[in-house]
C-alpha cells in the first residue's frame, strides 16, 4: 500500500509525486491516458520528420519556477533552447513590436513607435528587477504568502508602493495608454495578457500582460530540447529514481472516504488502490468534487460554488509542417519563437468582445509557435514545425464570420475554422500556405479527449480573471489545495496559483500533505545526509 495516490500524471501531478517521493512516501501516480505528461507531450503526428508539441509548447512559467529549479531536471537530461528573438507582434503595415533578450534591444525598438517608449519599458524591468523574484516566490506558495508576501510587501513600498498596486490592478489597455505613447509597447503587454482568457479591458489584465512580459524579457521563452515531451520525461525518469510508480491506462473513477477520509481510490477496471495517507487529485476542481467524491461527503455550499465555477476560454489548434520559414512581411518576426497575430489593439479587443458574446471570431488573433526557430531539432535544416492556437467561446451563439460554425466540430467545421486561422497568419505572411506540407487539427473537442482537464479546451483549468484568483480559486474561501475532507488535496492549475507550467499547485499540494507528517519527513531526511 503506497503512502499517497496521486490522480493524474500532468505537470502538477508529477511534481507532487517527485516531493512526496523526496520526502521518503512511497507514491502511485495513476494516468487515464496511455502516456503521461498531461498538456506537456509531444510527438510526430503531423509529419514524420517533425516534432510537434501536442498542447503547451513555451515554458517561460518554468524558467522562472522556483518549484522546478529545486527538482534539478538538468540531473535527468532535460535541456532547455531559446529562439533569437522571444516574441514578436507584426502589423500589417510592415512595423513589428518585438520583446528581444536583452533589454536595450527590446527598448530600443519599441523607441521606433515612439521617443520615450524605450525608457518606460526600461523602467518598467527595473522594477521588475526589484520585486520580480519575491513577486513570483508569493504567487507560487498557498494563499496567504506569509513570509514572501512580507518580502514583497516591503518592496512594493519601496518600488512605489500603491502607485505601483493600482498599475498592476489596471485593465492592459488602460496600462498601456498610461506608459506607451506608440503601439508597440501596447501590444507586448496586451498580447501576452491573452496568453491567458485576459480581455484588453478586464481588470488585472495589465499585472498579467507585465508580469508575462517581463519574464520573457528576463527568462525568455523557452523550449525543451527535442520536445514539450522531454519535459515530462525527466519528471518521471527523476520520480522513477526515487521509487515513485508511474501507471498509465489506469483511469480513475471514484475517491474512496471512509469517516470523513480519503483512504484510496477505485479505478475503472475495478481495482481499490488504498493510500496510507493521502490522495492528491491533478484533476479539474468540477471533476474531482462532481464526479470523483460523492455529494454525500461535501458541504451543500461548496456544491454551490462549483455550479458557479468559470472555465477560461475554449482553445482550437492547428499544427503545421512547413517546407520552409514562414514569410512574414514584418522580416522581425522570423527569429520569434512566438508570434502573436492580430492587426492593433482594436483587434485584440474586438476578438475578446466576440467571444464574450459567444460568436467565433471572424479575424481571430492566434498566438503562434516557430518550434524549429526556438528549438533545431524539432525540423529538417530550413523547414518549419510550427503551430498556431487560437480561442473560440465554451459555449458558441453565432458565428461572426461566414462558415456558419455552431460548436458541433464536425470535420466541416474543424476544417472551416482552421482555414480561417491560415487565412490570418496569411495577411501578415503572405505565401504562408504554399509552404504547408501537412497539417493537424485540434478541435475543443478533440483537445479535451486527449486531456480531461482541458475542458472544451480550456488551457488554464479555470479562468485567471481576479473572481477566480488567490482566495477565490477554485471557489471563495479557498486558494490552498486542501479539500474539505482529510487527506485529499486539489493538485491541479484549478488551485492556486493557476495555469502554466511551473508546478505550484501540485507543490502546495504535496507540502500540504507532509505538513501533518512533519516530524518523521524530518527524520527521514536526517537518515539521508
Amino acid at each position: 500500500m503506497p503512502d499517497a495516490v496521486v490522480i493524474g500524471a500532468g505537470p502538477n501531478g508529477l511534481v507532487a509525486a517527485n516531493l512526496l517521493a523526496d520526502a521518503g512516501w512511497d507514491v502511485e501516480v495513476l494516468e487515464a491516458q496511455q502516456e503521461p505528461g498531461g498538456a506537456v507531450r509531444s510527438d510526430r503526428g503531423v509529419h514524420p520528420d517533425y516534432v510537434s508539441d501536442l498542447f503547451s509548447a513555451f515554458y517561460p512559467l518554468a524558467a522562472v519556477s522556483p518549484v522546478l529549479a529545486c527538482l534539478d531536471l538538468a540531473a535527468e537530461g532535460l535541456r532547455w533552447s531559446h529562439a533569437p528573438r522571444v516574441l514578436a507582434h507584426p502589423l500589417r503595415d510592415g512595423r513589428c513590436a518585438v520583446l528581444e533578450r536583452r533589454v536595450q534591444e527590446t527598448a530600443s525598438g519599441l523607441e521606433e513607435f515612439a521617443s520615450g517608449d524605450g525608457d518606460t519599458w526600461r523602467d518598467m524591468y527595473e522594477v521588475w528587477s526589484r520585486i520580480g523574484r519575491d513577486l513570483v516566490q508569493a504567487m507560487f506558495t498557498p494563499f496567504p504568502p506569509v513570509r514572501s508576501g512580507l518580502r514583497l510587501a516591503a518592496k512594493l513600498r519601496a518600488a512605489g508602493g500603491l502607485r505601483l498596486a493600482r498599475k498592476l490592478a489596471l485593465p492592459v489597455r488602460r496600462l498601456g495608454d498610461e506608459e506607451f505613447r506608440g503601439e508597440g509597447g501596447r501590444l507586448l503587454l496586451a498580447g501576452n495578457a491573452l496568453h491567458a482568457d485576459l480581455a484588453p479591458e478586464a481588470v488585472g489584465s495589465g499585472g498579467f500582460g507585465w508580469l508575462m512580459s517581463m519574464v520573457g524579457q528576463s527568462h525568455g521563452f523557452p523550449v525543451p530540447v527535442g520536445g514539450a515531451g522531454a519535459l515530462t520525461a525527466a519528471l518521471v525518469s527523476r520520480l522513477r529514481h526515487r521509487g515513485g510508480v508511474l501507471r498509465c491506462g489506469e483511469r480513475v473513477v471514484s475517491v474512496v472516504v471512509r469517516g470523513g477520509r480519503a483512504v484510496g481510490v477505485r479505478t475503472a477496471g475495478g481495482e481499490t488502490v488504498s493510500a496510507r495517507r493521502a490522495v492528491l487529485a491533478d484533476t479539474s476542481a468540477p471533476a474531482l468534487y462532481r464526479e470523483l467524491v460523492g455529494e454525500e461527503h461535501l458541504p451543500s455550499r461548496l456544491l454551490r460554488d462549483v455550479e458557479r465555477f468559470q472555465w477560461d476560454f475554449a482553445t482550437f489548434k492547428v499544427d503545421w509542417a512547413l517546407t520552409g520559414p514562414v514569410p512574414w512581411t514584418a522580416p522581425q518576426a522570423a527569429d520569434a519563437g512566438t508570434v502573436h497575430v492580430a492587426d492593433g489593439m482594436d483587434s485584440l479587443t474586438r476578438f475578446a468582445s466576440q467571444i464574450a458574446m459567444g460568436h467565433v471570431p471572424d479575424e481571430p488573433f492566434a498566438l503562434f509557435g516557430q518550434m524549429t526557430t526556438a528549438d533545431p531539432s524539432r525540423s529538417p535544416v530550413g523547414t518549419e514545425s510550427a503551430w498556431a492556437y487560437t480561442h473560440v467561446p465554451q459555449h458558441i451563439t453565432s458565428d461572426a464570420g461566414p462558415d456558419r460554425i455552431t460548436g458541433r466540430w464536425d470535420a466541416r467545421e474543424q476544417e472551416a475554422m482552421a482555414d480561417r486561422i491560415e487565412a490570418q497568419v496569411e495577411r501578415f505572411a503572405p505565401g504562408f500556405r504554399t509552404r504547408i506540407l501537412a497539417r493537424r487539427i485540434l478541435a475543443p473537442t478533440t483537445l479535451q479527449a486527449m486531456n480531461e482537464n482541458l475542458h472544451n479546451g480550456a488551457i488554464n483549468n479555470g479562468t485567471a480573471a481576479l473572481h477566480q484568483q488567490a482566495v477565490f480559486r477554485p471557489v471563495p474561501g479557498t486558494g490552498r489545495p486542501e479539500t474539505p475532507l482529510k487527506g485529499l488535496y486539489l493538485a491541479s492549475a484549478a488551485a492556486h496559483p493557476g495555469g502554466g507550467v511551473h508546478g505550484a499547485p501540485g507543490a502546495n499540494a504535496a507540502r500540504a500533505a507532509l505538513r501533518p507528517y512533519a516530524l518523521h519527513t524530518l527524520l527521514h531526511r536526517a537518515q539521508r545526509i
